[in-house]
């Protein structure tokens, strides 16, 4: 750095394009002169009056000024900075740089303009019972949500720098005396690999730690709960947290956790079983009604019912598709809702709904264009799959949904069997951070299942599960008579 102030602020300006929300202004101090600059968009002018320009106008004259200014400024974050790199980069984050003549170091001092919302409820997973507080996208915010809950000094955070350009701040966070320390270790390994212009949200990562390129199934989850990600970290997860997005990440995520719910552990055990039981029965329904309905009806009538085949036949009497078509259009059309009703603004979401599901398929079906049995399917189908809130595991069960259509509509029941063989084993060959996807269904193992279908009672679980704990197996709360 420059020993003239003058030549170093011009230096600033012209890095950033002199642009017009940096702002500096020289003052002089006696013999002295001082000269401090910050961006106007991203820092207090109130913070600046309180910790800088006061403590100026109190200085004396025949004072060491840098190290007056750089003991005395009140402020709890103050850094001696001697680089233009650093300088930069601390501007951009709502510092201010203050320049002395004739020193070679500037001092850098948090004006950080609070620029975040405030802690409010999950809007993407509704809570029913449990915390309503969720993340937001000031960093520090999100850590302290996660410290309020777990007190203990082996709670650790990991920080890296991503992005050339935004050069954002991501946080792996993981229990040291709980989680496995190798998986750790190859989570930071590969986030220090990225090498990307920037990182504007935590979904920019997910694709650089899925170690499964060949599974649509999700291998990490996404939420906004602290609650769940404090659970997790309990467990031996692992969690990352991106600067500037409310979505955390926890990894792994495995096969029965998308079947999971934090307010499981809030009630009593027969309601939590009950409803993962329903989530389960509902993932099957959804992923195999529309193709088992096709396969029926085109392929193996013989299956049902005389009565109900005959049922089918007359709702089908004057519908000009064949039921795979019919079923494809239908799927098509309640996805090209499900979208539409997401993407609008809530106060016209209702109405969307209303039209496309009443109005549009009771017409359907006067017209003779589809059968009514077939609107039920893809209704049912449909409703079944709302019952999982993660994006990317709806994403999942949409597409291979769709394979389980085309395959019975080639092939009947055979071509449901052999979709169904496939996603086996696709699911049984994944692996996430070398963790089997299936488990702790498949291989199954009894200790580890206290909590993966059936939730037993606190008291009944005893252990962490042992493929993501390798240290403090036994919870120690579990000791307690």
């Amino acid at each position: 750095m420059n020993f003239d102030i003058k030549k170093n602020i011009n230096l600033i300006c012209n890095k950033f394009g002199n642009s017009s929300d940096l702002k500096y202004r020289y003052i002089k101090i006696g013999k002295n002169n001082i000269a401090y600059i910050f961006i106007d968009t991203v820092c207090s002018d109130d913070k600046i009056s309180d910790f800088v320009l006061k403590k100026i106008t109190n200085i004396k004259s025949n004072c060491n000024l840098f190290e007056f200014l750089k003991n005395n400024l009140s402020n709890s974050n103050i850094k001696e900075v001697d680089n233009y790199d650093d300088i930069y980069n601390l501007l951009v984050s709502g510092f201010l740089c203050l320049f002395i003549d004739g020193n070679n170091k500037a001092i850098a001092i948090e004006t950080r303009a609070n620029l975040d919302r405030s802690i409010s409820e999950a809007t993407s997973e509704t809570v029913i019972r449990g915390p309503k507080d969720s993340f937001t996208e000031n960093h520090l915010t999100n850590i302290g949500l996660i410290r309020k809950r777990i007190k203990d000094t082996n709670l650790w955070f990991t920080d890296l720098n991503i992005g050339k350009r935004t050069n954002t701040k991501v946080s792996v966070a993981y229990i040291k005396d709980i989680a496995n320390t190798n998986n750790v270790r190859k989570i930071t390994n590969k986030l220090k690999k990225i090498n990307i212009d920037g990182i504007i949200d935590s979904g920019y990562i997910r694709e650089y730690l899925n170690t499964s390129k060949f599974s649509i199934f999700p291998q990490m989850i996404s939420t906004e709960r602290p609650d769940l990600v404090s659970q997790s970290l309990l467990n031996g997860k692992i969690v990352i947290l991106v600067e500037n997005s409310p979505y955390a990440l926890i990894i792994p995520g495995l096969f029965v956790d998308y079947f999971h719910s934090p307010e499981d552990y809030y009630q009593k055990n027969i309601n939590a079983n009950f409803t993962r039981i329903i989530r389960f029965i509902s993932f099957i329904i959804t992923m195999l009604t529309p193709a088992l309905y096709i396969s029926v009806t085109s392929f193996n009538p013989e299956i049902l019912p005389k009565e109900l085949m005959n049922s089918i036949i007359m709702q089908r009497k004057n519908v000009p598709f064949p039921p795979y078509i019919e079923i494809l259009l239908l799927t098509l059309v309640f996805e090209i809702l499900r979208e539409s009703d997401i993407r609008i603004p809530n106060a016209m979401g209702t109405a969307v709904s209303v039209v496309g599901g009443l109005v549009l398929g009771n017409a359907a079906v006067e017209a003779g264009i589809f059968s009514a049995i077939s609107i039920i399917i893809v209704a049912i189908t449909s409703i079944c799959g709302l019952l999982f809130s993660d994006i990317d595991m709806v994403n999942s069960i949409r597409i291979w949904r769709i394979f389980f259509i085309i395959g019975a509509s080639f092939l009947g029941l055979v071509g449901t069997v052999l979709i169904g063989l496939i996603l086996t084993i696709n699911l049984s060959s994944t692996e996430v951070l070398g963790i089997p996807y299936l488990l702790p269904i498949s291989p199954f193992n009894i200790n580890d299942n206290s909590d993966a279908i059936i939730k037993l009672s606190i008291q009944k679980r005893k252990q962490r599960p042992s493929y993501l704990a390798k240290k403090n197996i036994i919870r120690e709360s579990d000791n307690i008579e």
